[in-house]
């Protein structure tokens, strides 16, 4: 049964989830509700806290179709939904989208056709109350508030009210935070959210509506002087120039045209397809972008058909992604909470021992449960969460003083782990803007001489001309050209001037041409004076449709007519491999790849052009709905543009410190194969000794298997190689590894990806260029890459690059625009130098991080020991001592140790991922060993004494009888608790300097952080507290003896104790420093010491070492606790 009733909701998309029916059950809610009267209501909270195990208890198991509760499992969260039913209709809702119950498929649907609902992308911000409930009910604070009721009953009140103190501010400036979130991002959703729209109705009547009342199928009338899309709606008449920067991040105006629509005897029935998103993007308008400009003709109106509402849109999908992010999964923190359970397990033994311990001693009942419950309090230490997010706050701070704003916190520990970092090319890697740098024009099927200018007279009239000054998609805004930077290098070469019909020039004619471009006078050729102006006119070319460039088809085309001509041209550019694809052979010089080899390995941007006489049939009507796979095919081969794309100042700079910190970098791209290859050895991503194999996939055909030929990108045209992936990925030899590099195009990656999988992943680890990537082809390579487990670091310049910035574990924008809401990370700086940037502050905090966790471990851990021995003498810590350890000292310290910056270089060596790791557990193990042995030694040495014995409010080992009152000693009120003692001083002082101690060791500075000196606050705060610490341990003042509640002990004894803590002080410093950072370091990590290629960062076997190693930590701790106990037992 429960392999049938298991059903996959959103099965191969990124929400993918398995989804569970279940049905309430009367007698278990009874059940259950007796539980939570007997446990006070602490069974609720625990069903609370776990879902699946609320869901089981209160429920039984059935088929999804009839559920009442739906259990959904993704590979990160597991949620709870109530099913509900309307009209016969079973749904839910989950991330703020409908699942229907489709009988059909028998299974649960996003089925938009039923229910559309608003079209709203409503951000509700939930009430403070409600915020408050959430975040008291987190297992953290309900800890704190019984710690707080515990220590209450015990008579702490200082120390519970300081706890309490801190628990308000944390909440308030939590709650603080999420509210300001969820404001901040309602502003932004509802500032163009509603607005007026008009919709033509039934015999085509305008109505104005709301646009909230819009739903899929109403034809929408997009204004004339813009608006912003509060719907996905696809244009079926005119043009519109968009701003799509709130979504993919490029300010670049782009020209929307409409579905082409031919008539239907022209209508051919292969290439007529559905419409789809993807595929028909250049005539859709997206929600939430802003429509600058329409362009329409007499009579009709720019009209689009509304596809997608709400959530569902281009816009939604972004909101969605940032209120419902996936969880972030990281090692250190499943670290953190198993290193917790240990805590918890080592507080049970301490609760048995003092359970036992007491009833030895006949301590009363409320006494035994109040101070066994203590111990627990104290092992987990409550200002744990505070600590760790400290670091994390600072390095946040950091990185924005140097321009790189975080919109996700937790990831900057887990950039430190980035051992692999993906480059988009232009924009990122090279300079954004492309030179001419020169053109290459083809006649009679050869090629001339290149030339370093297409503006010369000789050339106005050439259909090589014609195409640079007529195919693209630029348009004037405010009386600025504005467009793609390519397309206005290309027109800006040729001299030409483009002008735009006005809106009242176009009312007057019937299909005026939307845009003409002229060459200026001085180019024209001298005619006789008599005609002018008709000479003139013979050289304006009119625009009549465009095809917008495709990254699928990578071409745009443009049908164009000189006026006074009947017939219209075709012009198309794009990739040179596509353009002589499409034209016809004999036009192509028997040399191109050759030519074209030559540019790309120098790292030229090469565009090819194409022309072709339309026939005369073709209407002005026909052309505006023909297909444009009938315009693209028998096209003369015009020539190339040769553009030049500069690298970034800092990028090789930046790509070699990467490298000497052994971390990997891929270069991710859309452009030219050869391009890309050639810019990744001029950066030095590619050293100029290794070889670059490129592999070129072929998918299945005419019955024939999918294949993998490879070949030299040093003669790409040769014959493929016949060689084996094993014979340039030698496992064993490491050198080798570094001699040779992978390269492959979008196309070869998918075939890869669909029909070699396992091949995929050696590939990966060896790839270093990936050419021709369409967007969603590099998040899979993200994925890929994490698939092998690699920490993936992904900078980009916004554009395109929103999927994998994502995706990755550390994505960096180079833009500042509205789609780096979608990265974690934004820079101001526009170049690659942040990327090192990050990961160092990524290492620091990560490192940071690991030293408040150990230095709140061994914090709990002392302050348990120090109690234990104390238990053992029926005594304790007394209030104003805990007060002072844990304000004065601890909070004091973590706020301070947290404040290193990072190493100023990046070094080969990593940081661990997690804290269960052979070194870190060591170290902390050592730590407790040392402090365990030393209070051990304070304990029973100090009853060793000669002058000791059981301490009365009247007894005076220092000689003070003179000067005290035997009134004063009537008037002292009774030690109920046993604080004031011999041994409760002893240890107190020598637990003070323990935790100072191990602040100080722990503190690491190089090779991730600056040392410790460095950090004035931390060492001020050491200094004073050091200081402090000596003075009432050597100068005792009576007012601070009475407020510690620590009592005078003999000169020669406090001596004593002075050298048992300069003891521990060396014996610690020899013990991390010598023998963890020296030997231990070295041999553990050295695994994490990879090159750049080809080794797989984590392995099996570290993972069986940890857990042995956290036994052995469990096991040495139990035993020493033991000794402790039988010790203590002892007469």
């Amino acid at each position: 049964m429960e392999k049938e009733d298991l059903k996959v909701l959103n099965k191969g998309e990124e929400e993918e989830m398995e989804l569970q029916g279940y049905r309430l059950c009367r007698w278990r809610l009874a059940l259950v509700g007796v539980g939570v009267l007997c446990t006070g209501g602490f069974l609720l909270l625990l069903l609370y806290w776990m879902p699946e195990w609320c869901v089981k208890s209160t429920c039984t198991r059935t088929t999804a179709r009839d559920a009442d509760v739906v259990l959904m499992r993704s590979t990160l969260t597991i949620s709870v939904n109530i099913s509900s039913s309307f009209c016969q209709i079973r749904y839910f809702t989950f991330h703020s989208t409908k699942y229907y119950w489709n009988d059909e498929v028998q299974n649960f649907e996003v089925l938009k056709k039923l229910f559309f609902g608003v079209n709203e992308i409503a951000v509700k911000v939930p009430s403070v109350f409600k915020l408050l409930i959430k975040e008291v009910l987190n297992p953290f604070y309900i800890f704190q508030l019984f710690s707080v009721i515990l220590w209450s009953a015990d008579e702490y009140y200082y120390y519970a009210a300081a706890i309490v103190i801190m628990s308000v501010i944390s909440i308030a400036t939590s709650l603080y935070t999420i509210k300001k979130q969820y404001i901040m991002l309602h502003d932004m959703v509802a500032a163009h959210s509603i607005v007026r729209v008009s919709v033509c109705r039934a015999s085509n009547e305008i109505e104005e509506i709301l646009s909230t009342d819009l739903v899929p199928g109403d034809v929408m009338v997009i204004p004339s002087n813009g608006t912003i899309m509060p719907c996905d709606a696809v244009l079926v008449s005119g043009t519109c120039i968009v701003n799509e920067s709130m979504l993919t991040g490029e300010s670049v105006p782009v020209t929307k045209t409409n579905l082409p629509n031919p008539l239907p005897g022209e209508r051919d029935e292969d290439n007529d397809s559905a419409y789809n998103t993807e595929e028909h993007k250049r005539h859709t308008l997206f929600c939430g972008t802003h429509v600058i400009q329409t362009r329409f003709y007499t009579g009709e109106l720019v009209k689009a058909v509304v596809v997608r509402t709400g959530f569902s849109t281009a816009k939604g999908q972004l909101v969605r992604s940032i209120l419902y992010p996936k969880p972030t999964d990281f090692k250190l923190y499943r670290d953190a909470y198993l290193f917790l359970l240990c805590l918890v397990a080592v507080a049970g033994i301490g609760f048995v021992y003092s359970i036992v311990l007491s009833i030895m001693n006949k301590v009363p009942a409320k006494t035994i449960i109040i101070e066994s419950l203590d111990i627990i309090t104290i092992t987990v230490p409550p200002a744990l969460p505070a600590a760790m997010t400290a670091g994390i706050v600072y390095a946040q701070r950091r990185l924005k003083r140097i321009g790189i704003f975080c919109i996700s916190p937790q990831r900057i520990n887990i950039c430190g782990q980035i051992n692999l970092v993906c480059f988009d090319k232009t924009g990122t890697l090279t300079e954004d803007g492309l030179d001419l740098w020169g053109v290459q024009r083809v006649e009679n099927g050869s090629f001339h001489l290149s030339e370093e200018n297409a503006y010369k007279e000789n050339l106005v009239k050439s259909q090589f001309v014609a195409c640079m000054a007529t195919c693209h998609s630029l348009t004037k805004i405010e009386g600025q050209l504005s467009g793609d930077p390519l397309d206005l290098k290309m027109f800006e070469a040729t001299g030409w001037i483009l002008e735009e019909a006005t809106e009242e020039e176009t009312s007057l004619h019937n299909r005026i041409m939307p845009t003409v471009v002229r060459p200026p006078k001085q180019l024209l050729p001298p005619e006789p004076v008599a005609s002018p102006e008709q000479d003139m006119s013979a050289y304006e070319i009119g625009i009549v449709r465009q095809f917008p460039f495709s990254s699928a088809l990578q071409r745009m085309s443009v049908v164009a007519r000189r006026l006074g001509e009947k017939r219209m041209d075709a012009y198309t550019k794009g990739a040179p491999e596509v353009v002589a694809s499409l034209c016809k052979k004999e036009t192509v010089p028997e040399n191109f790849a050759e030519v074209l080899e030559g540019y790309t390995k120098q790292g030229f941007r090469v565009i090819a052009l194409g022309h072709r006489r339309l026939e005369s049939k073709l209407t002005w009507h026909k052309v505006q709905n023909i297909n444009r796979d009938h315009i693209e095919a028998n096209m003369e081969f015009l020539g190339l543009i040769i553009m030049q794309n500069k690298l970034k100042a800092e990028t090789p700079g930046v790509l070699q410190d990467l490298h000497r910190a052994h971390i990997r970098t891929v270069m991710v791209t859309g452009d030219n194969m050869l391009t890309a290859i050639s810019v990744a050895r001029d950066c030095g991503m590619i050293p100029p000794q290794d070889t670059v194999i490129i592999a070129d996939a072929l998918p299945p055909h005419n019955g024939q298997a999918a294949k993998i030929t490879w070949r030299y990108a040093d003669k790409p045209s040769k014959t493929p190689l016949n060689i084996s992936l094993e014979d340039v990925c030698p496992i064993d030899e490491h050198k080798t590894q570094e001699m040779y590099h992978f390269a492959m195009n979008g196309k070869s990656f998918a075939v890869i990806e669909e029909h070699f999988p396992d091949m995929l992943q050696k590939l990966v680890l060896h790839g270093t260029v990936f050419a021709r990537m369409a967007p969603d082809q590099k998040t899979q390579l993200i994925e890929a890459l994490q698939g092998v487990d690699y920490f993936v670091g992904m900078c980009g310049d916004g554009a395109n690059d929103c999927g994998a910035l994502k995706r990755a574990h550390g994505g960096i924008s180079l833009s500042e625009l509205e789609a780096s809401v979608a990265s974690p990370f934004t820079s101001r700086t526009p170049n690659i130098s942040c990327v090192p940037s990050l990961i160092r502050e990524g290492r620091a905090a990560l490192i940071t991080s690991f030293c408040v966790f150990k230095f709140m471990a061994l914090y709990s851990i002392i302050q348990y020991i120090s109690v234990t021995l104390l238990y053992s003498i029926l005594s304790n810590l007394g209030d104003f001592q805990f007060l002072f350890i844990d304000i004065a000292i601890i909070l004091l310290i973590v706020f301070t140790m947290s404040l290193n910056p990072a190493w100023k270089e990046l070094v080969s060596r990593r940081p661990p991922s997690g804290l269960i790791s052979g070194p870190l557990l060591f170290s902390v193990l050592t730590q407790i060993l040392i402090c365990l042995g030393f209070q051990t030694i304070t304990f029973l040495w100090v009853r060793q004494q000669s002058w000791y014995t059981v301490w009365k409010p009247f007894t005076d080992v220092c000689n003070r009888s003179s000067h005290i009152n035997m009134s004063d000693l009537n008037d002292t009120e009774v030690d109920d608790h046993n604080i004031q003692n011999f041994e409760n001083t002893s240890l107190f002082y020598v637990s003070c300097f323990q935790y100072l101690i191990v602040a100080i060791v722990f503190s690491k500075g190089k090779p991730f952080r600056q040392p410790s000196y460095k950090n004035w606050p931390f060492v001020v705060s050491a200094l004073i507290l050091y200081f402090f610490l000596l003075f009432i341990m050597f100068h005792p003042v009576e007012d601070i003896d009475e407020f510690l509640e620590i009592v005078c002990v003999p000169y020669e004894w406090r001596i004593k104790l002075f050298i048992i803590i300069l003891v521990n002080a060396a014996v610690s410093v020899v013990v991390e420093t010598f023998i963890l950072d020296i030997i231990l370091w070295k041999l553990v990590f050295s695994r994490d010491k990879q090159g750049s290629f080809g080794i797989t960062p984590a392995a099996p076997t570290p993972q069986v070492k940890d857990i042995c190693f956290l036994f052995i930590f469990l096991s040495v701790t139990t035993c020493c606790l033991s000794l402790l106990f039988v010790q203590s037992l002892t007469p």
